[in-house]
């Protein structure tokens, strides 16, 4: 068992304002900084219609939360926001034949930042929390704050909070950050949360709510049938759209071959998938844009640093070359197989998120 006294009360009362998804990780999040003396305001987003995790569901099991917990409970209709920031987001992405990221790109647009300025403006709240697995510290050296991964390496989402702001970090708290997800479990059954039983959510609303990225695709972007080609250029199968590929993909090709075959190109002008075997899927460097950097300043020389290209890929080593227009080239030590346009690269000093952007070419 847990011992929830390692959340120590504190001497005076402070007011956060908690985003509930009505999955266990807000819950205990809530639950524990109100036992540490906070007082707590629990905020949802209404992000769109049908099941999922903010949405629907997720609204009725954070509002039994806030009531359980005696706090109020509030939402905000942030659909549109969602439709301009997401939605439209993704669908122009993929018919452009590159595999957006949207889970970043929601926390900084749709969710930090509104929720941030929803508590200052309409709670008189500076501070927010989330149940997200990750750290937060302040270097007084640098006078910034710094974004860490969480311990618990299996759950850590700092990859998806590269993004976020200085003034976002200042005043945000992640409680989840020193634990394991099997202590949370735990610590949500001490409290006798509704939630402490309920299942993974998956990682991406849009799946939980559609089914697959596909079928959620399917319904902005028309079939438009092309061809399956090797490197070579030879007509190997047919597809209905580029937008159900994604680099690295092997399964679901629908063709034969003597050797696993990876999709390895996406071109959207000739609407073909190009595939190739493994190898032929390294890349060796890449360019990288919309550049946030996080736990220090922007480097104006060669850097060598740690690089994740995908959210469950491994950390790699990697030497981080200044561009012009806040641009950077990575060069990798090793070639890096799944390197996919649209994707974050995530820069690493151990557990420090140093920074990171979206993948923008490779070659």
């Amino acid at each position: 068992m847990v011992n929830i006294s390692i959340f120590k009360k504190r001497l005076t009362m402070k007011k956060v304002v908690v985003g509930l998804s009505g999955g266990v990780d807000s819950s205990v999040a809530a639950a524990s900084l109100q036992h540490q003396g906070y007082d707590v305001i629990g905020l949802t987003l209404w992000l769109m219609k049908g099941k999922g995790q903010c949405c629907s569901e997720g609204m009725v099991d954070a509002a039994f939360i806030c009531e359980q917990l005696g706090v109020p409970h509030h939402i905000v209709d942030t659909r549109d926001l969602f439709t301009a920031n997401i939605i439209d987001y993704l669908v122009s992405g993929y018919e452009s034949g590159v595999t957006p990221l949207p889970c970043s790109q929601c926390n900084r647009a749709v969710k930090f930042g509104p929720m941030l300025a929803y508590a200052q403006e309409e709670l008189d709240c500076d501070r927010i929390a989330t149940g997200h697995y990750a750290r937060i510290r302040y270097d007084e050296q640098t006078g910034r704050y710094q974004l860490l991964r969480a311990v618990d390496r299996n759950k850590d989402q700092s990859y998806f909070l590269y993004d976020l702001s200085q003034d976002i970090l200042k005043g945000t708290i992640f409680p989840l950050g020193e634990q394991t997800k099997e202590e949370t479990r735990r610590i949500a059954a001490e409290f006798d949360l509704k939630t402490a039983s309920k299942p993974e959510s998956q990682d991406l609303c849009l799946i939980e709510a559609h089914g697959s990225m596909a079928s959620f695709l399917d319904q902005y972007i028309k079939p438009k049938e092309g061809e399956i080609v090797d490197l070579d250029g030879k007509v190997l199968g047919r597809h209905q759209g580029i937008h159900h590929y994604t680099i690295g993909q092997r399964r679901g090709l629908g063709i034969a071959a003597p050797e696993p075959l990876y999709v390895v190109k996406l071109d959207a002008v000739m609407n073909r998938v190009i595939v190739g075997n493994r190898a032929a899927g390294g890349r060796s460097d890449c360019t990288v844009g919309r550049l946030n950097w996080v736990s220090m300043t922007e480097p104006a020389s060669p850097i060598t640093a740690e690089v994740q290209v995908r959210y469950r890929s491994k950390a790699v080593p990697v030497t981080i070359i200044p561009l012009e227009d806040h641009r950077v080239k990575l060069v990798f030590n090793e070639p890096q197989f799944g390197v996919t346009p649209g994707q974050a690269a995530v820069f690493y000093d151990g557990e420090i998120v140093l920074g990171g952007g979206i993948i923008e070419q490779y070659n």
